[in-house]
């Protein structure tokens, strides 16, 4: 029979309401990463280069090297989650280890003293952009229940179009095809009426708009789990150049590689005690994966034997993407074969791209001879022209206007220092990355300080650093859902890195 075999259907479905401003911020917005030296001065390498991660902030960065060097990174990642929620406090940690960085620069001296070429450099580097490992665990009261996101979609589609005949329908069936053939909407609002959370207000009326909840409530009990997994990298092809004696210039080719994993598990109760719908339990399984491609500009001026400054410009990141999403839902008045609603079935939605803001860095060192240096970056990135595509698909076309109207100009001040004790070196950094939104309240400027030590063997060399930011943003338990959880993200990495001299 049919119900012996798992289900893996597939569907095409131009207006997924998956893709949204939060895909864009996830790929969009990038911490410093990279090796221990760079990530101890706060990734404020513009105007230094000489380390194979500052090529994130100027390309032109590798021409600086005098001989070549392979340098390998690993990070350890704890992550602490502190989500107000009602009148309840919820922490969540998590550690992670990660290779994070590997690569090598080879320079090539020109062999003719005449020539205005004094060096080339090659570079090629691995950097992890960003690790998606990450849980957040939220208990609490609300005065928003579940069935307020299905009613949100369900409200203004006709009846008729996501009723169903238990007596001669399968359940999953009917599921898969409202994503098909109408939008992923109204495939919610059948969700919803399936699980038995909503009813039409007139079930004889095929063409009423209006729905109502089963639940009956003045707050609700929520126990909410979201898992994440995944990582967005990239890898780095550079070339760059020294022309005469103090201008450095370089270009970089990169690629992107992403896969992300979010589960997503809400079960409320605590409804009165005569609600209809006494429990219910709604899980969502979104995964992503694809490619990005950009590209970067950049040059390194020496003023004198003390000051350079540096000027890069790193194209938007074109990321070509593919989801699949599965849900299930429970109530006790949900259809008796909803347990067919599974994560077995799998939404699988057309290829889509997005394309993030460019970003512009300016950038000024100071540098005291052999004994340290002083280096500052300043980044600016407009997220409003940050786009969905395909333009002509009409969810995309509504999402693009809003995030055009949600979202600015993301400037971010980058502050690092070295000093040389002989073969020691001791380092600190600060920065700042602003919020992309105008309102603060949804999502607040991220801060961090870091500080790192390194030793030159000589021949080798060991860098650790430490790196401490935080972030206070309103978390949202579901995409388009109005109940959200007051948080403070802390993340604080540790990195070694293991370089060796050729």
């Amino acid at each position: 029979m049919k119900r012996i075999l798992t289900l893996i259907l597939g569907l095409a479905c131009l207006s997924a309401n998956a893709q949204n401003i939060n895909d864009v911020l996830r790929l969009g917005l990038e911490e410093s990463q990279g090796t221990a030296r760079y990530q101890a001065m706060g990734g404020a390498f513009g105007a230094l280069g000489g380390d194979l991660s500052s090529l994130n902030s100027n390309p032109a960065g590798s021409a600086i090297f005098n001989y070549g060097q392979f340098a390998i990174s690993g990070s350890n990642y704890n992550r602490s989650n502190d989500q107000g929620y009602g009148s309840s406090f919820n922490n969540t940690t998590l550690n992670s280890v990660e290779l994070n960085q590997v690569g090598g620069v080879f320079v090539f001296n020109s062999q003719n003293p005449n020539s205005n070429w004094k060096k080339m450099a090659l570079a090629v580097n691995y950097d992890l952009v960003d690790s998606f490992d990450n849980e957040y665990r939220i208990n609490g009261n609300s005065t928003t229940g579940v069935d307020q996101y299905f009613l949100g979609f369900a409200n203004g589609v006709p009846f008729g179009s996501i009723n169903y005949d238990p007596n001669s329908e399968f359940v999953d069936d009917v599921y898969l095809e409202i994503g098909e053939l109408q939008n992923f909407g109204n495939q919610q609002a059948f969700l919803g009426y399936a699980g038995g959370l909503i009813s039409p207000a007139d079930p004889d009326n095929p063409d009423g708009e209006s729905y109502l909840s089963n639940t009956e409530y003045s707050q609700v009990n929520q126990r909410y789990l979201q898992s994440t997994a995944g990582y967005n990298s990239k890898f780095t092809l550079n070339f760059s150049g020294q022309y005469q004696e103090n201008l450095y210039l370089g270009a970089s080719l990169n690629f992107h590689s992403v896969l992300f994993e979010r589960f997503t598990q809400l079960d409320e109760d605590g409804y009165i005690t005569d609600s209809p719908v006494n429990f219910s339990s709604f899980d969502n399984l979104l995964q992503t994966e694809g490619n990005g491609f950009s590209f970067s500009l950049g040059a390194i001026a020496k003023l004198n034997d003390n000051i350079r400054v540096g000027g890069s410009y790193q194209s938007p990141t074109w990321y070509y993407l593919n989801d699949n999403l599965s849900q299930q839902i429970n109530s006790n008045l949900a259809d008796s074969e909803i347990r067919f609603i599974n994560f077995n079935l799998i939404n699988f939605y057309e290829d889509y791209t997005i394309q993030t803001p460019s970003k512009v860095t300016g950038s000024a060192a100071i540098v005291f001879g052999k004994d340290g240096l002083l280096s500052f970056d300043y980044s600016h990135q407009d997220f409003s022209k940050a786009e969905l595509r395909p333009n002509n698909d009409p969810v995309f076309e509504e999402e693009n206007t809003f995030i055009a109207s949600e979202l600015g100009a993301v400037n971010s001040y980058k502050l690092g220092g070295e000093y040389r004790i002989e073969r020691l070196s001791l380092r600190g950094g600060y920065q700042i990355i602003e919020s992309p939104y105008a309102d603060k309240q949804i999502m607040d400027d991220l801060s961090g300080y870091s500080a790192g030590l390194g030793y030159d063997f000589g021949g080798s060399k060991l860098d650790l650093s430490f790196v401490h930011t935080e972030q206070d943003m309103d978390f949202a338990l579901l995409d388009a859902a109005s109940n959200t959880a007051a948080s403070t993200f802390t993340n604080t990495n540790v990195t070694l890195t293991y370089t060796l001299k050729f």
